[in-house]
């Protein structure tokens, strides 16, 4: 398989940019980087800090996310400052209707900055901040004060992050071809390709895991479509 590379991200906990940026180390030292998977998918938040430093960890620079509210404290923005720690290298995000909060800003983040493309279906649309005032010992009111945007201005909360491309989970089920289906190099007498190379079925050695597309159709798609940039990225334009 070209691309070994696969993040997953289940919770963001306050050690998760840490540990992200430990295990882009580890994938780079194992050899060429070539696109990387990050899987958000059905993962719930969690720490706002976390969130912000794993989006450091593929940025060069510019704004993460902010929040707006009607009081001045809640009045939040949050840079990257590092570098991109991959050097641009194709990411493609996974992401559906479970991924939410700190999962949102990640994406959103990448998405506007041009340097992620996310799959999936949208996400939950949970982008608001609540404050609880305490009233007694037994009640309080949870009022919400703010609301995270991305880099672009569109808003989390309710909306969740459109994916660029839309692939809904689904359930691949193979087509046998016709082996009775004639090709040019099948008929008698016909014209070889005048190349020395092996005469096995061209590109069989990179046809797609039928497995990996029956098991987790949308991780083959992102898959597929690293694959694709990375061939674009090697071609060079012809000499006129």
């Amino acid at each position: 398989v070209l691309f070994r590379s696969y993040l997953r991200i289940a919770h963001f906990q306050s050690g998760t940019g840490d540990e992200v940026a430990k295990a882009i180390i580890r994938l780079k030292d194992e050899g060429d980087l070539d696109g990387l998977i990050i899987d958000l998918r059905n993962n719930p938040g969690g720490v706002l800090q976390s969130a912000v430093e794993v989006s450091d960890v593929f940025m060069e620079e510019g704004l993460i996310v902010y929040t707006a509210g009607r009081l001045d404290e809640v009045q939040l923005k949050y840079n990257a400052t590092g570098t991109d720690s991959i050097r641009g290298v194709p990411i493609v995000i996974l992401v559906n209707e479970g991924s939410a909060s700190a999962s949102e800003i990640v994406a959103g983040a990448l998405q506007d900055h041009g340097r992620a493309i996310i799959m999936g279906t949208n996400t939950f649309g949970k982008g608001s901040i609540q404050t609880i005032l305490p009233l007694n010992n037994e009640k309080a009111i949870k009022l919400t004060t703010a609301r995270y945007f991305t880099p672009s201005g569109k808003s989390i909360q309710a909306e969740g992050i459109v994916p660029d491309i839309w692939v809904e989970r689904s359930k691949v089920t193979p087509i046998k071809s016709n082996p009775f289906r004639l090709k040019e190099k099948n008929l008698p007498k016909h014209l070889g390709s005048g190349s020395e190379e092996s005469t096995a079925e061209a590109g069989s050695t990179n046809a797609p895991s039928m497995e990996l597309a029956i098991q987790d159709y949308q991780l083959n798609e992102a898959l597929t479509l690293l694959k694709g940039l990375h061939i674009l990225s090697k071609q060079t334009t012809p000499q006129g």
